[in-house]
């Protein structure tokens, strides 16, 4: 089996269950479409595997949708500029855990004007490759002491593959979701990975931007009327029981459970806990199968 390339650990991201949600792509579709891409892990597995020669990617993290631009068109700058920034931690005099907060606080003093290298270092060296924000929008995850972040060698190779299959194919956006689902015509086939319920608010959030469900609803709703294709991944289930609101049956939506392993909070816990994430899969897709 070929590898698939990740460009650096990113919780939440897709890239182990791919080829699982993959099984139920419809066999042909014009364009794959991400409005909620994080690090595109699904459109990457996409461009590997499958006859699909157009991506639209949109994330409404400014940051992330910036180091993807970067990765995609600019693969050799990105990592040469990485290199810079990781290799300052092993510098004379230098501590790497408050050398990590240093860069960590430039990152959030450049939220609004992004550097790609810098966002690729941050996610390197974060515990969980976990990104958290606080109530003012600034990213306050601790670094993982265990580890100095991705060798710039890895992440050259990486950063090369991902561009040699996206590149020249695909269009990246920094928008709202809805501005993104507007742009999906019948043929496409659109996968949307959003924040999931109980991980986006609160003091310490997941992601940059909540999500609304009622709101989320009444877009699928507008995707089933305009005969656009669908798979959402959205929340799930362990052992210890079900985590947030199904999405509603009159969307009539295929709901399938999928095997996401052991579970990572468990294992810090103590118990072995298996977890299986939700995929709702839309109607003409699910009278394809």
């Amino acid at each position: 089996m070929t590898t698939v390339p990740h460009l650096v650990q990113y919780q939440g991201s897709k890239r182990s269950l791919a080829p699982k949600i993959a099984e139920y792509f419809p066999e042909r579709f014009n364009r794959f479409i991400e409005p909620f891409s994080g690090t595109a892990a699904m459109s990457i597995y996409t461009a590997l595997n499958r006859e699909c020669h157009t991506f639209i990617l949109n994330d409404i993290n400014k940051q992330v949708i910036e180091l993807l631009e970067k990765c995609i068109n600019e693969p050799e700058n990105l990592v040469e500029e990485y290199r810079v920034i990781w290799q300052g931690q092993f510098e004379e005099g230098e501590n790497s855990v408050d050398y990590y907060y240093k860069m960590r606080d430039k990152f959030n003093a450049k939220k609004n004007e992004p550097d790609a290298a810098l966002t690729l270092f941050i996610l390197a060296r974060v515990a969980k490759g976990a990104i958290r924000y606080n109530q003012q929008g600034e990213m306050n995850q601790i670094c993982d002491r265990r580890r100095k972040g991705t060798q710039p060698g890895t992440i050259r190779k990486n950063a090369v593959a991902i561009s040699n299959l996206l590149q020249k194919r695909t269009e990246l956006f920094n928008k709202d979701y809805i501005e993104i689902l507007n742009m999906a015509q019948p043929g496409d086939l659109v996968y949307m990975d959003p924040p999931y319920q109980g991980v986006s608010g609160g003091l310490s959030s997941r992601y940059i931007k909540s999500l609304e469900f009622d709101n989320f609803v009444a877009s699928l709703e507008e995707l089933n009327r305009r005969n656009i294709d669908y798979i959402v991944s959205y929340d799930g289930q362990n052992d210890d029981g079900k985590f947030g609101k199904d999405l509603p049956l009159h969307l009539n939506l295929q709901h399938i459970l999928i095997n996401a392993g052991r579970s990572a909070q468990g294992n810090l816990n103590g118990k072995q806990i298996t977890t299986y994430e939700s995929v709702y899969i839309s109607p003409n897709i699910r009278r394809d199968l």
